[in-house]
C-alpha cells in the first residue's frame, strides 16, 4: 500500500539529487532509505528511478508518484497547520532579520506562504546590515535571525537550513576566466566588491584571504546584489556571494563564476532563534516552509551535514 512516508522520501530524492543527502534530509541511513525504496518498488513492481545516476533519472512509475507528492504533501502540510491551530499556538510574533541579502531571493516566498498560513502571527522583516541583529535575538527584540555566522550566546539554538557553495564572480574577459578556480594569492591585485558588513562576516576574508595572509587591492562596497554583478560584468572588480546568487547572471552569460580553491568553499546557513521559541506551532512550520522553499528554487545547495537542533552555549 502507498504511504505519505513513501511519497516524502521520493519527493526528498528528487530535491537533493542523491540517496546519501535524501537520507540525511529525513533522518534515515542510506541504508533504511534503499531498503524503503526497494520495498515500495517490489510492491509496485515497478522501478522508481535509474541507480547510479547524477542527478537523478526518475522512470515514468516514479514520475507518476512525483505528480502525485506535489499534490497531496501540500494539502498534509496544510492539515497540519488547521490542526496545529485547534490546539492553540496560532498567535504570536516572529520578527525576522536577515544577515544575507540574497537570502530575500528564496526567503520572500517563503514568508508569503507564512502570511496566508498564519495571519494571527505578527510578522516582521529587516535587514541585519545596519546592526547587531544576533545580540537583539537574545534580548528578544528579535524572534528569527537568518545567519551563516553563529555566535555562541546563552538560550540561542542555530538549526542547519542548508549548506552552499560560495564562490567568485569574476567578467567574461577576466585573465583567470579560463580557470576553474582561483587561489587566494591571485586576487591580491583585485578590487573586492562585497555587501557593507564587517569583513570577519564575509566568506571571502573568513575563510579564504585572511587565513593566507591575502590582502586586496581595494573593497569596495554595494547593497544591492544587481549592482555588484553589473560593476563584475564591466570589470570593476571581482565579488564573492553564495552559488544560488551568482547562478542567475552566469548562466545567462553576464559573468563567469569559479571556485575559491581547488576543492571549493562551502558554508552553511542557519536559522537562529531562541531556544523558549523552538517548540511553539508557527515558529516550526516556518522553518520547515523555509527548507522546502531553498531546496526547490535555489541552485546547487545541499542538505546541511549538521542537523542537530543545538543551543550554543
Amino acid at each position: 500500500m502507498l504511504e505519505i512516508r513513501h511519497l516524502k522520501t521520493l519527493h526528498a530524492l528528487r530535491e537533493t539529487e542523491s540517496l546519501v543527502d535524501a537520507a540525511d534530509r529525513l533522518h534515515l541511513t542510506q541504508s533504511a532509505l534503499s531498503h524503503q525504496f526497494k520495498e515500495l518498488e517490489d510492491r509496485l513492481e515497478s522501478q522508481l528511478f535509474i541507480r547510479k545516476t547524477k542527478p537523478v533519472r526518475f522512470t515514468s512509475a516514479g514520475l507518476r508518484l512525483l505528480k502525485l507528492a506535489d499534490e497531496v504533501l501540500p494539502l498534509m502540510r496544510a492539515a497540519e497547520r488547521d490542526l496545529s491551530r485547534l490546539v492553540g499556538g496560532t498567535a504570536g510574533r516572529l520578527h525576522i532579520a536577515i544577515e544575507c541579502h540574497s537570502c530575500f531571493q528564496w526567503l520572500m516566498p517563503t514568508v508569503d506562504q507564512f502570511r496566508d498560513a498564519w495571519p494571527e502571527v505578527e510578522l516582521d522583516l529587516a535587514s541585519g546590515f545596519s546592526f547587531a541583529p544576533l545580540p537583539a535575538l537574545a534580548r528578544g527584540d528579535l524572534d528569527l535571525v537568518v545567519t551563516a555566522d553563529p555566535v555562541q550566546l546563552t538560550g540561542i539554538t542555530y538549526i542547519p537550513l542548508f549548506t552552499y557553495e560560495a564562490m567568485l564572480a569574476i567578467s567574461n574577459q577576466h585573465p583567470l576566466a579560463a580557470k576553474s578556480y582561483v587561489e587566494p594569492h591571485e586576487l591580491s591585485q583585485e578590487v573586492q566588491i562585497t555587501y557593507p558588513v564587517e569583513r570577519e562576516r564575509l566568506d571571502i576574508f573568513k575563510h579564504f584571504l585572511d587565513p593566507a595572509d591575502v590582502e586586496p587591492l581595494h573593497i569596495r562596497t554595494s547593497e544591492l546584489t544587481v549592482m555588484m554583478m553589473q560593476l563584475v560584468a564591466s570589470g570593476r572588480g571581482v565579488c564573492c556571494l553564495p552559488n544560488w546568487a551568482i547562478h542567475e547572471y552566469s548562466s545567462k552569460g553576464y559573468v563567469t563564476a569559479l571556485k575559491l580553491g581547488s576543492k571549493g568553499l562551502f558554508s552553511t546557513l542557519y536559522a537562529a532563534i531562541r531556544t523558549d521559541m523552538q517548540d511553539a506551532p508557527f515558529m516550526q512550520d516556518f522553518l520547515l516552509t523555509a527548507k522546502d522553499t531553498s531546496f526547490a528554487t535555489l541552485e546547487g545547495v545541499s542538505v546541511a551535514k549538521d542537523n542537530h537542533l543545538g543551543e550554543k552555549n
